[in-house]
């Protein structure tokens, strides 16, 4: 028997099988539907899926300013930021940065569930997120994803 036949295949990002998909965050819980986005993009979905390699989709997120938060954390939860200078701490509630830019929460909350490297920098990119239904990504041909069929 050739024992040399059972070769563990590892995707790259010239092979990996990318796909565009479009998901609706309204009315989701900003928690759960970043987990499951960030795992889409990963690729960690596939049967290929490599960890050091981009072999995730691509996802188009419409509506998410309309994404809610469970409780009174709109209000009340603080996302902190550092400029580097003494003094610089930055704080911020979901529901004011939701007022200045509608995708920055979803964007945040996302982001945070990524590696913290390049590679997790370069799979943000494959991110599109737009606060309202319009979007200009139809010429992909974005197939719509049920998140909660996923597990």
């Amino acid at each position: 028997m050739d024992t040399l036949s059972y070769k563990t295949l590892s995707s790259n990002k010239i092979t990996a099988n990318k796909q565009w998909f479009i998901v609706d965050a309204n009315g989701e819980n900003l928690g759960r539907f970043a987990s499951k986005v960030a795992k889409v993009l990963r690729g960690k979905y596939k049967t290929n899926f490599t960890p050091h390699a981009d072999c995730g989709d691509n996802v188009v997120i419409v509506n998410a300013s309309k994404i809610v938060m469970s409780g009174n954390k709109m209000d009340s939860r603080e996302i902190f930021s550092y400029t580097g200078f003494p003094g610089g701490q930055k704080r911020i509630t979901p529901r004011k940065m939701l007022e200045k830019d509608g995708t920055s929460v979803v964007r945040h909350a996302i982001k945070g569930m990524l590696p913290k490297n390049k590679l997790g920098a370069a799979i943000l990119k494959n991110c599109y997120i737009f606060s309202s239904e319009d979007h200009d990504k139809e010429a992909q041909k974005p197939v719509t994803l049920n998140l909660n069929d996923l597990i």
